[in-house]
């Protein structure tokens, strides 16, 4: 029977990537507060200190690595410092990642490369380097987007990666399952970050309230632990119904409109 030390992380390890701001530093510090100790990678140093502050202020050990995760070297030097401190990871959340908005013919070689590298290529090397480190098992997170579901024009290639990002899950939680490593997506919409800023007007959700970075958080701490210890191989929706509603949108009045 479960109960409520069955949400709890207590002792476990966890990295996160893209840990500085945001969806990140928000995932870091709720893991945190479920038990779990923290090692966090971010290219901003002055956002993983606040971060890093947050997470030891509750008690937890917290090792900060300030690397660009599209550089496989620094990533696999990164995790190795974390599992030989701890002598295991259990838990890896690829959250970082970014784009920029350019309809597909107007993205070079270079800017295409950038998106891959930084969306897909980034979470490979996170995984490929974490697993001799998940020896008693482990859960992976892989943030996507709602864009991996839907076109998403002016994001092409973000909106690519992201969607390979999501098959790349189910087929590692087939390859991993036997190692009891458990590989899942959250793929989150509308959520204001200091990447995108506030999203005004009323809410684009079919729920009638704006979503924040603690709710993308709270999908990873259920993710982590063993409240979701059958689940592999999936994406949790945390866009407030948007993949549901399709093109169906709130308006300001309540009702919904195409």
């Amino acid at each position: 029977m479960i109960g409520p030390d069955d949400a709890l992380l207590t002792g476990r390890v966890a990295i996160v990537t893209g840990a500085a701001a945001g969806i990140g530093a928000a995932i870091s510090v709720a893991l945190a507060a479920f038990g779990a100790n923290v090692a966090i990678g971010d290219r901003d140093a002055a956002g993983l200190e606040t971060t890093a502050a947050t997470v030891t202020a509750m008690g937890r050990a917290c090792v900060t690595g300030v690397l660009d995760v599209r550089a496989e070297d620094l990533v696999q030097a990164w995790i190795a410092d974390v599992g030989t401190r701890f002598g295991r990871i259990d838990i890896a959340v690829n959250n970082a990642g970014g784009g920029f908005m350019a309809n597909f013919a107007d993205v070079s070689a270079k800017g295409q490369d950038a998106l891959i590298r930084e969306n897909f290529t980034s979470v490979t090397h996170v995984v490929r380097h974490v697993l001799p480190w998940m020896t008693e098992g482990g859960s992976i997170i892989n943030l996507t987007s709602i864009e991996a579901h839907r076109a998403a024009p002016g994001f092409a290639v973000y909106s690519a990666m992201k969607a390979a990002v999501a098959n790349l899950t189910k087929t590692l939680s087939l390859e991993l399952g036997e190692r009891g490593v458990r590989v899942n997506c959250i793929a989150p919409d509308v959520i204001p970050t200091p990447g995108i800023g506030d999203l005004p007007g009323p809410p684009r959700t079919p729920l009638p309230r704006r979503g924040n970075v603690d709710d993308v958080a709270a999908a990873a701490v259920w993710l982590a632990g063993d409240l979701s210890r059958f689940v592999t191989g999936t994406t949790i929706h945390v866009d407030g119904g948007n993949l549901a509603a399709g093109g169906w949108k709130r308006s300001a009045d309540g009702t919904f409109t195409t």
